[in-house]
């Protein structure tokens, strides 16, 4: 089928390449230049395992192009799938600007009866917004049906997730359509979800809603081990044997970040409001991500006092490992708060720091290797569980820093591990190793 993807950003991108793979014939279109500049001569822009073999195969096979032109990209396609951002407006509401701007391209340039397929998360309503824009533009003689078809797929396993997902849903009440694009992910042999297109615009929202708040109740829960003395590794562990609640989103650390949780919570947070439905479970979860955040710096402060002029190791920026995306980052409000208490950092990340060099500046020092981020450190903090870090010889820590005291915020490192260390060692929820900090506050 000729399909064209609108939006080269993480979801549109490995829509297409994964589109292209699967033998269809796809256009790619985005407003930025030096991103088709980049696409067309087969390198990726975003880092995603996988991505960037797959721009190349299917760009010399022919099987996917790139192109700002919309004429070229809207006018002959069967399938358009919208996947251009959905911003954050600092009410927490979603910033629909570039749905409007695709929707009403989208009406000027078609040629044909076409499918448009919404993968960009959007509010409840809004495919049927876009469905308006389209007839109220599009020529008479056209027919243009809109399909809810979110997308799940992780950062860092967006390919695979493509591949091997555990669900697509497909929300129109047209059953032709329905079928016509069920023929399309047939291939895939992933269970597929026909719903209306408010229920399929709402599984999105509750899914990250769920997954958000059942992180946010392991943090909390992680909070009360360390009051109570138990471990949290080990309340995970019975607690996921329950086939009611299961292992996966269980890990304790300093909350999540990347583009959707954060955004996709407040959206459906400010929407509750919207329909006059407080939504106080999900308040809780922000508030407990937000605080969760902090804790590494808090933890420093009872560890060492004063944090002025104290050189801090950062170990990773990214949100989550296997990507180079920082967006509502922990390591940012990390980075924000050591420096509010007079710290000179030092990060190091194996992908992220040109990242968090465009939202840092120089306000930090980077490193390209751990060592060197940890020489002559007071103190190290581990934001992101890098495969990188989680596998660095634990000597690292005892040779390179001037004290070895290490808050792992993503507990990295098994405590039986650390104890033949003479490292001051405090993670998440589990029992601190070698530590002589006060337990002031925390008792």
């Amino acid at each position: 089928m000729k399909i064209t993807v609108a939006g080269a950003g993480y979801v549109g991108l490995v829509t297409s390449a994964c589109l292209a793979e699967l033998g269809h014939l796809v256009t790619c279109i985005d407003i930025q230049k030096e991103k088709i500049d980049m696409l067309q001569s087969g390198r990726s822009p975003i880092y995603e395992p996988g991505l960037e073999s797959m721009l190349e195969k299917n760009l010399s096979s022919g099987q996917l192009h790139f192109t700002m032109n919309p004429h070229h990209a809207y006018s002959d396609a069967e399938i358009i799938f919208i996947a251009v951002g959905t911003p954050e407006k600092h009410d927490g509401s979603v910033d629909l600007k570039y749905i409007h701007v695709v929707s009403n391209l989208i009406a000027y340039y078609i040629e044909n009866d076409v499918i448009v397929c919404t993968k960009s998360t959007v509010p409840v309503g809004t495919n049927e917004l876009i469905q308006a824009i389209i007839d109220s533009r599009k020529p008479p003689n056209l027919q243009v049906e809109v399909v809810a078809n979110p997308e799940f797929l992780r950062e860092g396993s967006a390919v695979l997730d493509f591949f091997h997902g555990d669900r697509i849903v497909i929300g129109t009440d047209h059953h032709k359509v329905a079928s016509i694009l069920e023929q399309l992910y047939l291939p895939l042999k992933i269970p597929i979800l026909k719903t209306d297109i408010r229920s399929a615009e709402m599984i999105k929202y509750a899914s990250n809603a769920f997954l958000a708040t059942k992180i946010s109740f392991i943090n909390e829960m992680s909070n009360f081990c360390e009051k109570v003395g138990a471990n949290i590794e080990e309340v995970t562990f019975g607690l996921g044997y329950d086939k009611r609640i299961g292992h996966d989103f269980l890990k304790a650390g300093i909350g999540f970040g990347g583009s959707c949780f954060p955004k996709d919570t407040k959206a459906l947070l400010h929407l509750g409001g919207h329909i006059n439905h407080p939504f106080d479970l999900l308040e809780a979860v922000i508030n407990v991500n937000n605080r969760q955040q902090s804790l590494p710096v808090l933890k420093a402060k009872e560890t060492i006092g004063s944090l002025k002029n104290k050189k801090v190791a950062l170990l990773g920026l990214a949100f989550k490992p296997n990507t180079d995306d920082v967006r509502n980052a922990a390591s940012l409000t990390i980075v924000k708060e050591l420096l509010e208490e007079g710290a000179v950092v030092t990060a190091y990340d194996p992908l992220a720091i040109p990242n968090a060099r465009r939202i840092l500046g120089n306000t930090i020092e980077y490193a390209d290797d751990i060592r060197a981020a940890l020489r002559d450190a007071h103190l190290a903090i581990i934001a992101t569980e890098w495969e990188q870090i989680k596998y660095v010889p634990l000597d690292v820590y005892q040779n390179h820093m001037r004290d070895p005291i290490v808050i792992d915020g993503r507990n990295c490192y098994p405590l039986h591990e650390i104890q033949k260390y003479p490292i001051t060692y405090l993670s998440i929820g589990r029992p601190d190793v070698n530590n002589a900090r006060q337990k002031k506050g925390w008792e």
